[in-house]
C-alpha cells in the first residue's frame, strides 16, 4: 500500500482478485487529485479505515469489489460505514459474470446500503463510468469537504444567527466561503487592515473577497445584491415580458422556458435559488437522474440553464409588493404594467408575472426554542451546519420528504438522528423510497406520537423536552433541531385582489371566484382572478408539493403567459 498523502481526501478501494485492474482504472483519472488507498479483503480495509477514522482524515469514496477473499461488497460498505460514514459508497461490478449480482445490487440500493453499483470498463474510454463516480465524488466535495478554494470569508463573532444564515444562503448558490472568528488571528489581521483602510469599528458580520467590495453589517440581501447587483443594473425603462417570484423548481423552470421562447425574464428570489428544494440533500425520485442529485445542484443548473437563454436573477431580494398592472375590464397602471416592489424598495414593471413562492415551514411557535435560530435550531435542512454536528445527537421534527433528506444527510455526520412526528408512522407523509432508506440506517430513529415542547441551552442548544401523546416528558441532550412542519403558502407580500383559498394558497383556473370568469369561461389553468398573473408550484391551491410537478407547472404556464401577451391590448404593455 502506498503512502499516505495527507493532503488529498482518500479513496479507500476494497479488492479481491481484480485489484490491479481497479487500481489501474481509477489512479488514471483520480490519482492526482484523490489519495488512492488499495487494500485487500474487509479485514485490511477495516484497518485503515479506523486509523483514518482516529487522524480524522477525509475519504471520499470507499469502492468494494463485489466479491471479496473474506467478505462481499455489501457487508464490507456496511461494517466500513461505521467508521467512515461520510463517504460515498461504491460496488464495482467485474466480468461477463457480474450481472447475476444486478438483483442484489437494486435491492441495497432502494434501501439506502449503497449509493450506486458499477460495471469496472472492460476498455478504454468508458466515460459512463466516470461520469457516475464523478458525480459520486462532486456530491461528496459539495457536502462534507471543505471548499479548497473559497470566494468569501465571514469575519464574525462566535454562534452568530445571522452568519449561519449567510452561509446556508452561500452554500444553497454554491459559492465556497469560511468562516473565522474576530478574535482568531486570522480574523483580528482581517479586521485590522480594514480599519486601516477607514473601517474604524467594523460590524460584524464582515465578508471580504478578492475583487469585490468588503460588505460590512453584513445581511442575506447586502450578499444577494453583490453577487447579482440590484435592478438599477437593468436600465432606464427596463419592462420585462415576465417577471417571475421565486426560483424554486417551479419559478426555475418558467424562466427556462419563458427564456428559452424569447421573453425578456427577470426571476425575483427572496432566499437563495432553489427554494426548499435547493436546500434537499438528495433528491432521488426526480426523473432522469437515477442516482439521485442534491437540490442545490439541481437548482444550480437549471439556473445556468437559464441564464444561457438570457434569463436574469436576483437573489436574496424579498418581494414586498406586487401592483397588479389591470383587473378584468380596466387598467390600473399605465399600459397595465405589474409593477415588483422589493424590501429595499427597488421596482421592476413587467408584462406579465408567475407567482412561484412557494411554501414557508410552519413556526414550532416555542419561544426558547425560537430565541436559539442559528444557535442549533434551524427552520429547515441547514446542509451547512451538518459538520457542526458530527458525533452528537440531533432531532429533525417533521414526516414529509424534506424531513427523510435532511435525516439522511445529518446521519452522515451526528451520532444519532431522531425524526419526531404526532402521526403513528411515517407511510401517509413521505415516499415510500425514503421509508425505506431510513429503515436501513442504523442512526436514525423514528419517534411517533411526541412532539417538541420545551429545550434550552447558553449559548448554542443543548436539550429538548419531548412530550408523547399520553402526557409524558422527558428530557434529552440534543446539539441540533431541525424544523421542517409542513407547508404555509408565501402570500403575505400579495395585493388583496389576488384570490386565495382558505388556507392562503392561490386560486388559479376554475378554483378562482366565478365574478372574474369571461363569458362563463374560467381563467386558464394556472392563471389567477387577475389578467396576467399566474400562479405555479407549491403556492397554488391543488398542487401535487412535489419537485417534478412544480417543474411541470413552471414549463406548462408559458404558452399561456404567450397567450396572454398576445391578447389586444397586453402587447401595447411593451412600451
Amino acid at each position: 500500500m502506498p503512502a499516505e498523502d495527507r493532503n488529498r481526501p482518500a479513496i479507500l478501494v476494497v479488492s479481491g482478485a481484480h485489484g490491479p485492474d481497479i487500481e489501474r482504472e481509477l489512479a488514471a483519472r483520480y490519482g492526482t487529485d484523490y489519495d488512492l488507498v488499495l487494500t485487500t479483503g474487509l479485514h485490511e480495509a477495516l484497518d485503515v479505515a479506523q486509523g483514518f477514522a482516529a487522524r480524522q482524515r477525509l475519504v471520499a469514496l470507499v469502492a468494494a469489489e463485489v466479491e471479496l477473499p473474506d467478505s462481499t461488497a455489501l457487508l464490507a460498505l456496511r461494517v466500513l460505514h461505521q467508521a467512515l460514514p461520510t463517504a460515498k459508497r461504491l460496488v464495482l461490478l467485474v466480468g461477463p459474470d457480474a450481472t447475476q449480482h444486478f438483483p442484489a445490487m437494486r435491492e441495497a440500493q432502494q434501501r439506502g446500503a449503497i449509493d450506486t453499483y458499477l460495471m469496472l470498463p472492460r476498455g478504454p474510454r468508458d466515460e459512463e463510468f466516470h461520469a457516475a463516480v464523478t458525480d459520486l465524488l462532486s456530491d461528496w466535495g459539495a457536502t462534507v469537504a471543505a471548499p479548497e478554494v473559497p470566494m468569501l470569508t465571514i469575519v464574525c463573532e462566535t454562534n452568530c444567527p445571522r452568519t449561519a444564515g449567510i452561509r446556508d444562503f452561500l452554500d444553497r448558490m454554491g459559492m465556497p466561503c469560511r468562516s473565522v472568528v474576530d478574535s482568531s488571528e486570522e480574523g483580528r489581521a482581517i479586521l485590522d487592515g480594514l480599519a486601516r483602510e477607514g473601517h474604524e469599528t467594523p460590524v460584524l458580520p464582515v465578508i471580504v473577497a478578492h475583487g469585490r467590495e468588503t460588505i460590512v453589517d453584513a445581511t442575506i440581501a447586502d450578499v444577494g445584491r453583490a453577487l447579482y447587483g440590484g435592478f438599477d443594473a437593468l436600465g432606464e425603462g427596463f419592462v420585462a415580458d415576465l417577471a417571475v417570484i421565486g426560483a424554486g423548481p417551479a419559478g426555475l423552470a418558467a424562466a427556462v422556458y419563458g427564456a428559452s421562447e424569447g421573453l425578456t425574464t427577470v426571476v425575483v428570489e427572496a432566499d437563495a435559488i432553489g427554494g426548499q428544494a435547493g436546500s434537499s440533500s438528495m433528491i432521488r425520485n426526480y426523473l432522469g437522474f437515477p442516482r439521485g442529485i442534491s437540490g442545490m445542484r439541481l437548482a444550480q443548473r437549471a439556473r445556468m440553464q437559464a441564464i444561457r437563454f438570457g434569463a436574469r436573477f436576483f437573489a436574496g431580494n424579498p418581494v414586498e409588493a406586487l401592483e397588479p398592472g389591470r383587473v378584468h375590464g380596466a387598467e390600473l397602471r399605465p399600459g397595465g404594467l405589474h409593477r415588483i416592489t422589493v424590501a429595499d424598495g427597488a421596482a421592476l414593471e413587467a408584462r406579465a408575472v408567475v407567482i412561484a413562492t412557494g411554501v414557508t415551514y410552519r413556526r414550532l411557535g416555542v419561544e426558547p426554542l425560537e430565541a436559539l435560530v442559528g444557535r442549533g435550531v434551524h427552520y429547515g435542512a441547514a446542509a451547512s451546519s451538518a459538520r457542526e454536528v458530527a458525533g452528537q445527537d440531533v432531532y429533525v421534527v417533521g414526516g414529509g420528504n424534506s424531513a427523510g433528506q435532511a435525516a439522511l444527510h445529518l446521519s452522515r455526520f451526528a451520532r444519532s438522528v431522531t425524526i419526531v412526528i404526532r402521526r403513528d408512522d411515517l407511510r401517509a407523509t413521505m415516499s415510500d423510497y425514503l421509508i425505506r432508506e431510513l429503515d436501513g440506517n442504523r442512526r436514525i430513529t423514528v419517534l411517533p406520537r411526541t412532539q417538541v415542547v420545551d429545550g434550552g441551552g447558553d449559548p448554542r442548544l443543548a436539550w429538548l423536552t419531548l412530550r408523547d401523546t399520553a402526557g409524558d416528558e422527558r428530557r434529552v441532550d440534543a446539539a441540533g433541531l431541525y424544523l421542517l412542519l409542513g407547508a404555509q403558502p408565501h402570500c403575505a407580500w400579495l395585493p388583496p385582489k389576488v384570490s386565495l383559498d382558505q388556507r392562503g394558497f392561490v386560486r388559479t383556473g376554475p378554483d378562482t371566484d366565478e365574478t372574474c370568469w369571461s363569458d362563463g369561461r374560467p381563467p386558464a389553468s394556472f392563471a389567477t382572478n387577475l389578467p396576467g398573473v399566474f400562479a405555479v408550484g407549491d403556492v397554488r391551491a391543488g398542487s401535487m408539493k412535489r419537485v417534478a410537478s412544480a417543474s411541470g407547472e413552471g414549463a406548462a404556464v408559458v404558452p399561456l403567459v404567450h397567450a396572454y401577451l398576445d391578447e389586444p391590448g397586453a402587447s401595447d404593455a411593451a412600451g
